[in-house]
């Protein structure tokens, strides 16, 4: 039980801090600049669109005022079998958006992939409906693409706090854990995934998303790299969004978000074998995460029956981090303590591993959150 304490407490540390050591250490030895310029190449901009009634028009209104070469630039919209307004919204803009009208909902994948068949652009630039993008994102992201060895450029998104959720709490540290990982992985060669609601890929290495995937933001990019591209981060292209007030609603979209990792060891199996060049990257960024809630049940067992007072006590700290996390559940204003939110996020987020792993066995799978 000792030997198995310290491999359990080894693994979660390295995927907390490890991997972060590991790329420092690579960009010290070897950081990898990107060559980016003035270089402004055909773009179009991709939106699959479900039921956006409530977002497109200032979406689109944010599309109009981009700083980017109106002749340079083409909007494509799908709307996948909308139930609203969307299709009428985007039939009305039909003079400069290029609608997608699906009648029957089919999911983002099939819709993103019949809304790439009608893109013209050099460089394929997508975005979310409900996201609202700086004027200038898309001339950041299409700049990157002077450099010839990048096939892919991730913007950043954004958190911004909804009436009565401080930006700051709960899902903010994990996104700012998130943006240093992706910064140094950027720097020393390629990020794993890209933010979905702003990313850009050259349109000749564009796949084929199967239908159905959740993560088209990972399963796009990781394609790209086995083409022999880079992916990079371009922190100046950025896109907002909002923390949910809604109870529940961020713990839903992490769950979709990890059970679209497991989907994709079945989407594509090379992702876990030597044809994937970012394999120890994909490795210790995607997966060791999702191993992280075993591990943490291991390790309190295994701290308990290990015996003696150091064993005992790693095992009552324990007990009290997770009683924090407790504590912020179920009263919310102890979260403006940075304990209680630290513990309280750190649990949710393996909560919601958890549960997309039970999400995959079972076999749910969630196209649109």
């Amino acid at each position: 039980m000792v030997l198995a304490f310290w491999i359990c407490l080894g693994c979660i540390a390295y995927t907390y801090i490890g991997y972060i050591a590991v790329l420092w250490i690579q960009v010290k030895l070897r950081r990898r600049p990107i060559a980016n310029g003035d270089f402004k190449p055909t773009v179009s901009v991709v939106i699959a669109a479900r039921n956006e009634e409530a977002n497109l028009a200032a979406k689109l209104e944010g599309l109009r005022h981009l700083d980017y070469p109106r002749e340079l630039l083409q909007v494509v919209v799908a709307s996948d079998g909308s139930t609203d307004r969307t299709a009428d919204i985007l039939r009305q803009e039909s003079s400069w958006v290029v609608p997608v009208i699906l009648e029957h909902s089919v999911g983002k994948a099939y819709a993103l992939n019949e809304a790439v068949r009608s893109a013209t652009g050099e460089v394929l630039v997508f975005l979310d409906a409900r996201q609202l993008v700086e004027p200038n994102a898309v001339s950041e992201l299409a700049a990157c693409f002077a450099d010839q060895s990048v096939g892919a450029v991730s913007g950043e998104l954004l958190l911004e706090g909804a009436p009565g959720v401080q930006a700051g709490e709960a899902l903010g540290i994990y996104w700012k854990i998130e943006k240093a990982i992706r910064k140094l992985e950027s720097a020393s060669g390629s990020v794993i995934g890209v933010t979905g609601a702003i990313y850009a890929i050259r349109r000749e290495l564009y796949p084929e998303i199967p239908a159905g995937t959740i993560l088209d933001d990972v399963f796009v990019p990781m394609c790209v790299a086995k083409q022999g591209k880079r992916i990079v981060f371009q922190p100046k292209a950025t896109a907002r969004d909002r923390i949910f007030a809604q109870k529940g609603k961020e713990f839903s979209r992490k769950v979709r978000t990890l059970t679209g990792n497991y989907q994709l060891l079945k989407l594509a199996p090379w992702l876990l074998s030597p044809k994937n060049p970012l394999l120890f990257r994909f490795v210790c960024h995607k997966m060791l995460r999702l191993a992280v809630p075993l591990l943490l049940i291991m390790l309190l067992i295994a701290s308990w029956a290990a015996g003696g007072e150091f064993y005992h006590a790693v095992f009552w700290v324990q007990i009290a981090f997770y009683a924090l996390a407790e504590l912020g559940a179920a009263i919310p204003a102890t979260r403006s303590f940075k304990p209680v939110a630290i513990a309280n996020t750190f649990v949710m987020l393996n909560l919601a591993a958890f549960v997309a792993f039970c999400n995959f066995v079972t076999g749910k799978d969630q196209v649109w959150t």
